[in-house]
């Protein structure tokens, strides 16, 4: 195809570079020889066809709505039942829990490690009667529930069925996900608690238990969005999920159980940013990327262990819109505490910066708001490091 005539009436090309986000250039036009090489069938395929690139459904959200869900937790289990209550009165149609940082790290409330984050960042499960907590008046069996723990996930899902036990529910109709994703925590979220090699023979265990008495439980759900929230791009996300996926998947098949058995229950959460055709691209190429390796590699037969079921949530930092303000969601343990006592899990409707958040010299600005959830937020502010009294909304 010829260049674009410049010498054509209209505003020239300047000498700027475009990219993605990723930093892929983006060329000034697209035709026909950029395809030289692309099978359709074999690229592309039909929706709910090998290799699934354009959707592992045949007719997608058309068939079925997608579970929405809005990622909650604080204070007390109380606190976040009424929460829960809530957001499902509205619509919602599936749970997910925050689990604030000492939870994450095994650590009871009342540790002195714990001091300062007692439900700050997510609600503190202590024991089985907090669980019973979080979750009353809510049958489990009636709604799936999503939870983000890594390290104990096996002591918090163990809760989890316990209660619902409780309940009178069977285990076998319940549905959900536990994170349980620790290859990531060393790669960029760091709230594991064991090393590496005891931690995949926990998640084996988990696996084992999963297959023969939940089975429609997600039991991991691999995760890219924290390590792109880490600083990656959009290819280095995809290249460290699908290996760590890839890991999963050898350690179980060297755990002896079948691949078929557990591959269908494992899922995958991708961080979605404000680059549109970037984004379709990874998910396109995760799915058909984790359907050739599982058939080629792992010999799976069962159609459903091929399949890239993803959950995504959009990107908690994306490009600055001005070069004075920003909006941000702080994830840095590092965060400087003196700062208002801020946990680093501060929704990103709670705070407005001037400048970029490793700046010292950011100035803190809080709004008034009618939430009660941002109320006991500033309440925890003013306690600085201790720990925070949060009232009921």
């Amino acid at each position: 195809m010829k260049a674009l005539d410049k010498d054509l009436p209209g505003p020239q090309a300047t000498e700027r570079t475009f990219t993605t986000i990723s930093g892929f250039p983006i060329k000034e036009l697209y035709a026909e020889e950029d395809l030289a090489g692309f099978d359709p069938q074999r690229d592309l395929g039909e929706p709910g066809e090998f290799p699934y690139t354009r959707g592992v459904y045949r007719n997608m959200y058309r068939g079925r709505l997608w579970t929405m869900r809005q990622f909650a937790g604080f204070g007390a289990a109380e606190d976040t039942n009424l929460r829960f209550k809530y957001l499902l009165e509205r619509g919602q149609t599936g749970l997910s829990v925050a689990f604030d940082y000492p939870t994450l790290f095994g650590y009871d409330s009342d540790h002195p490690l714990s001091y300062g984050e007692v439900g700050r960042c997510g609600v503190a499960i202590d024991s089985l009667a907090d669980m019973e907590a979080l979750f009353h008046g809510i049958r489990l069996d009636q709604v799936t529930t999503s939870m983000t723990t890594n390290a104990p996930a096996a002591i918090i899902w163990a809760m989890y069925l316990v209660t619902a036990e409780k309940q009178g529910a069977n285990w076998k109709d319940l549905s959900g996900t536990i994170q349980n994703d620790i290859l990531k925590e060393y790669i960029a979220q760091k709230t594991y608690i064991f090393p590496p090699r005891p931690s995949m023979r926990i998640i084996m265990d988990i696996l084992h238990f999963a297959t023969a008495n939940v089975p429609r439980w997600n039991t991991i759900s691999i995760s890219g969005y924290h390590i792109r929230e880490a600083g990656s791009t959009a290819i280095q996300e995809l290249a460290f999920t699908l290996r760590d996926g890839i890991e999963y998947v050898e350690h179980g098949v060297r755990a002896g159980l079948d691949v078929d058995a557990f591959a269908p229950r494992l899922s995958f959460f991708f961080d979605i940013h404000n680059d549109f055709f970037e984004e379709i691209a990874k998910l396109r190429a995760a799915r058909r990327i984790w359907a050739r390796v599982m058939e080629e590699r792992f010999g799976a037969r069962n159609p459903r262990s091929l399949l890239c079921r993803i959950h995504s949530q959009t990107a908690g930092v994306s490009p600055p819109s001005n070069r004075t303000t920003t909006w941000c969601v702080l994830r840095s343990r590092r965060w400087p505490r003196y700062w208002a006592g801020l946990s680093p899990c501060t929704p990103i409707r709670w705070m407005k910066l001037s400048r970029c958040p490793r700046n010292s010299r950011s100035r803190l600005r809080c709004g008034p708001s009618k939430s009660s959830r941002t109320k006991a937020a500033c309440q925890t502010r003013q306690t600085r490091l201790g720990v925070p009294i949060l009232s009921k909304p």
